[in-house]
């Protein structure tokens, strides 16, 4: 099982260290990381493997919702059949 990460806001140092924290401390696998600086404003996306988590997933989208929070980053973790979904027609 995987899921997206996606995280957007302004760039400061170490946001790639907390959210790939974070999946570490639930045992998410990052499979592969997209980033990109554009003037001032950082863009990532991520896709990571949920098949061993500990805990509940939801638990684990609580978290980067709050570290997006606290960083004024704007952070969304969904589940990939749920963006695929999204994402067809």
């Amino acid at each position: 099982m995987r899921a997206v990460v996606t995280v957007i806001g302004k760039d400061t140092v170490g946001i790639l260290h907390k959210v790939s924290g974070i999946c570490a401390e639930y045992n998410v696998n990052v499979i592969e990381v997209t980033q990109s600086v554009l003037q001032d404003m950082f863009a990532m996306i991520m896709l990571v493997d949920i098949s061993m988590i500990k805990g509940d997933f939801s638990e684990l989208v609580e978290k980067m919702t709050a570290l997006g929070t606290e960083l004024g980053l704007s952070i969304h973790t969904m589940h990939e059949d749920i963006f695929n979904s999204m994402h067809s027609i």
